[in-house]
């Protein structure tokens, strides 16, 4: 173990992030046996704003990148050559990890799907608590999938089973579990997952809109024909499982159909992780991109929204093509919030009905939190 992996580990326990039980797991698979020779490091002056840093010449450098408690990138653009840079795996944040690990409150004897092998620390860290046997792991990426059983064979902490495969779709075959732990944040909870645990067993995944990729779900399954219902945990931001990555946001060429003044200042829609998510979960199909100078939406089918941050209440600061006044929902679900008195994200919780459909809710199950969309209809703002 590296004095600064030991540094790290004292930092998580003397913190209270490690719970109890975990700790002997961590100090027997440390984080630096499972991140590759090369990794990608920050690099503002980089076209990709990302740099290739290997351990044999830059060893310093992969060390500090290792031993941080920060997420380190491990692959961009699904393994492409020529890609724009974006970040597709990682190395997840070691309190991160920690906390996600502590929400799973897993007992001795317990059988635990890990959804998404990554880099294959987690299943380590499972492997290492539980045993071997307990553990079933899948990656969707064959070549991260060889990489990382390559590695937990290395320590000695190679799951009993490691598949290839789409990990929404679980693995029926050794179902069922007592917990499922997903490394990769959805937008909607696979019923695969649900049908797969035992009733009362949990579910925690990281969990966000287009908005808002920013919470933590712990979701218990409920009894077969009936719904499960959890609480969002924590803050935390995790890439997207692929096959729910949502759409990119490309402004049209086309003249904007109506041109206005915003009623609020953009900034408002992007105070906090807090309003973003209460954002999300009002209006949420829209995602939102911006730059130093403006807010762009999208809702993937046809409508568009732009914002400009200076003069924003001047008569042309909002453009907003299609049907919706994406903008105005944006505005709506920021007044929302304020008329609630900010709720934190962790008092917003998910419910999953027995027929697959996700309700948001504010405090309790039966509070839901509806869409934007149909204040403005109602009150007549975007017909």
């Amino acid at each position: 173990m590296s004095d600064g992996y030991e540094r790290l580990l004292a930092g998580l326990t003397g913190s209270g992030a490690l719970a109890e039980g975990w700790r002997g797991a961590f100090a027997r698979a440390p984080r630096p046996e499972f991140v590759p020779e090369a990794v990608w490091a920050p690099d503002d002056g980089s076209p990709t704003g990302h740099r290739r840093v290997t351990r044999a010449v830059e060893p310093d450098t992969w060390w500090a990148l290792v031993d941080a408690d920060e997420a380190v990138v491990t692959q961009l653009d699904d393994g492409a050559l020529d890609g724009p840079g974006v970040p597709t795996s990682s190395a997840s944040k070691p309190s991160l990890v920690a906390s996600m690990l502590r929400h799973l409150d897993v007992t001795d004897g317990a059988h635990v799907l890990d959804v998404g092998t990554g880099t294959g620390w987690t299943s380590a860290l499972l492997a290492a608590r539980l045993g071997r046997e307990a553990v079933t792991t899948v990656e969707v990426d064959p070549g991260i999938s060889a990489q990382a059983a390559h590695r937990l064979r290395a320590v000695g902490l190679l799951p009993a089973r490691v598949a290839v495969g789409d990990g929404l779709a679980g693995r029926p075959a050794n179902a069922p579990y007592d917990h499922i732990h997903s490394t990769a944040a959805v937008r909607r909870v696979s019923r695969a997952w649900i049908t797969q645990t035992r009733p009362g067993g949990t579910i925690v995944t990281p969990w966000g809109t287009p908005y808002a990729n920013a919470g933590l779900l712990r979701l218990v399954t409920g009894e077969p024909g009936g719904p499960s219902h959890g609480r969002f945990v924590d803050r935390v931001n995790f890439m997207w499982m692929r096959a729910q990555r949502p759409h990119a946001v490309t402004l049209p060429p086309t003249e904007p159909d109506r041109l206005g003044p915003s009623a609020i200042d953009p900034d408002l829609a992007l105070t906090n992780v807090d309003v973003a998510f209460a954002i999300g979960l009002r209006v949420p199909d829209a995602r939102c991109v911006h730059t130093r100078d403006r807010i762009d939406l999208s809702d993937g089918n046809g409508s568009w929204a732009s914002v400009r941050f200076e003069s924003w209440d001047a008569p042309d600061a909002v453009r907003q093509w299609g049907t919706r006044r994406l903008w105005d929902e944006i505005t709506a679900a920021r007044s929302w919030w304020e008329d609630r008195r900010r709720p934190e994200l962790t008092r917003f919780g998910l419910t999953v009905t027995a027929q697959g459909r996700q309700e948001a809710w504010l405090d309790a199950p039966g509070n839901l939190v509806g869409p934007a969309r149909e204040a403005t209809v109602s009150r007549g703002s975007w017909m």
